[in-house]
C-alpha cells in the first residue's frame, strides 16, 4: 500500500525554521514501506507531529502579516479623529488645529471623523470599542467623559474604563447668545424679558454645558422657557439666526465669529470672570453671581493601546499645545490653550466627572 503526505506551503510565507529535533522525531517514528509490506506507524505521534507542523505553518504566516501589516514603527498610516460634535461646532475645529500640528509631528494624515448625536454618546462609544492600536484617537471632552455618566440612566461606554486620556487641549466658557435684533440689549433686560413671556421662549442645547447653562439660568433667575435638544451647535445657532429658537448658550468659537459678524447679540460669558479673549463682554455672574459654566476638550484613545503609542500622542499633543500657530487659532475662537499630560489629564477627568455630576443634580436634571 502507498501512502503519501503532504504539507503545503503557505505562499506568503518568506522563511519558515524547523527544529532539528521536530525532523529526527519525525523520521524516527513514521517509517513507511510500500508495495505490500508492513507499515510502521506510531500513530499518536505521527497526529501530534502533524499537528505541530500544521500550527506552525500557520502561525508563521500570521506573524508575519501581522507585521506587515502594522509596518514597522508607529504610526504607519493615517489615523482617524472621531469627534463627537458636528462640523462647524467647537470640538471640530479644536480637533482641525491640533491635527495640522500632529500629523506633521507624526508623519501620517489625521482624518476627522464627526458622528454627532445623544450629546457626544454615539461617538464615544464608537471609539470604546475600536481597536487599541492608536489608529482611532477620539476628542475627549466635558460632554462625553464628565457629564453623561449622569446624564443617560445606560451609556455604552465608561468614560474612566473605557479610554486612556492622552492630553486636554483647551478650557472655555459659553456665551448667551440671541438674534441681531432680540429687544433686549443687556441681561437684565434680557431676563426681565424671558420672566414677561412665561415660558413661551425657547432654548436650544447641543452639549452637557449648555444645558447645565440653561438650568443654572431658570435656577439662579427665577424664569422659564422650553428645551430643545439638538445634535451640535451650529444647528441650534442657525435656530437663532433663522427666528425658529429664541436663544442659546453657544460654544465661544462659534459665538464670537457671528457676534462680531453682526448677526447674533451676544448677553454675557459663562464663566465667572470676562475672559481676555473678549474684554467687552460681560460675566453672566454680573447679574447672576454663582453662574459658572466652563467646558474643556482633549485627546483620549481606546484602553490598551501599546505604551509607544501612548507615548507618540502624548509627545505630539505636547507639540501642538507648544506651538504658536496652534494656540493662536485657538486663542482667536474664543478658546483657553491649557495643555495637559496623560497622568494629569486622567486625575482632571476623575475629578470633573464629580464635579458635574454635582452640577447637574443641583440643577435638577433628570438622567435620560
Amino acid at each position: 500500500m502507498s501512502i503519501a503526505l503532504f504539507f503545503t506551503r503557505p505562499e506568503k510565507v518568506e522563511t519558515m525554521k524547523q527544529s532539528d529535533c521536530l525532523k529526527t522525531h519525525l523520521t524516527k517514528s513514521v517509517k513507511l514501506l510500500t508495495m505490500g509490506r508492513e507499515m510502521v506507524c506510531d500513530v499518536s505521534k505521527l497526529l501530534s507531529i502533524t499537528l505541530a507542523l500544521i500550527t506552525g505553518l500557520v502561525l508563521f504566516p500570521t506573524l508575519a502579516q501581522a507585521q506587515s501589516a502594522s509596518g514597522g514603527a508607529y504610526p504607519s498610516k493615517p489615523i482617524r479623529f472621531i469627534v463627537p460634535f458636528p462640523a462647524g461646532s467647537a470640538p471640530d475645529a479644536i480637533a482641525r488645529i491640533v491635527s495640522q500640528s500632529l500629523q506633521q509631528t507624526l508623519g501620517q494624515p489625521i482624518v476627522i471623523d464627526n458622528k454627532p448625536g445623544a450629546q457626544g454618546a454615539i461617538a464615544a462609544a464608537e471609539a470604546a470599542r475600536s481597536p487599541a492600536d492608536g489608529y482611532t484617537i477620539f476628542g475627549a471632552n466635558n460632554t462625553t467623559m464628565a457629564a453623561n455618566p449622569s446624564l443617560f440612566k445606560k451609556l455604552n461606554y465608561d468614560p474612566i474604563k473605557d479610554f486612556t486620556p492622552i492630553a486636554l487641549y483647551i478650557t472655555a466658557s459659553l456665551t448667551l447668545v440671541t438674534k441681531a435684533d432680540f429687544p433686549a440689549q443687556n441681561t437684565k433686560e434680557f431676563l426681565a424679558l424671558i420672566k414677561s413671556k412665561k415660558g413661551d421662549m425657547t432654548y436650544g442645547y447641543a452639549s452637557a454645558g449648555m444645558q447645565i447653562a440653561g438650568a443654572e439660568m431658570k435656577h439662579l433667575a427665577g424664569v422659564d422657557f422650553l428645551e430643545v435638544p439638538y445634535k451640535g451647535v451650529p444647528q441650534a445657532v442657525n435656530d437663532v439666526l433663522g427666528g425658529q429658537l429664541s436663544f442659546t448658550f453657544a460654544d465661544n468659537a462659534v459665538a464670537f465669529t457671528q457676534i462680531r459678524g453682526g448677526k447674533l447679540k451676544g448677553f454675557g460669558i459663562t464663566a465667572a470672570k470676562r475672559t481676555p479673549l473678549m474684554p467687552e463682554m460681560p460675566s453672566l455672574a454680573e447679574e447672576m453671581p454663582g453662574f459658572d459654566v466652563q467646558v474643556w476638550s482633549g485627546l483620549a484613545i481606546p484602553v490598551g493601546a501599546p505604551k509607544e503609542v501612548i507615548d507618540k500622542l502624548s509627545d505630539a499633543s505636547q507639540k501642538a499645545m507648544a506651538n504658536p500657530d496652534v494656540t493662536t487659532k485657538l486663542q482667536t475662537l474664543g478658546l483657553d490653550p491649557a495643555y495637559m499630560g496623560p497622568e494629569e489629564f486622567s486625575r482632571f477627568i476623575v475629578s470633573e466627572k464629580a464635579k458635574w455630576a454635582r452640577q447637574i443634580k443641583l440643577a435638577g436634571i433628570q438622567p435620560e
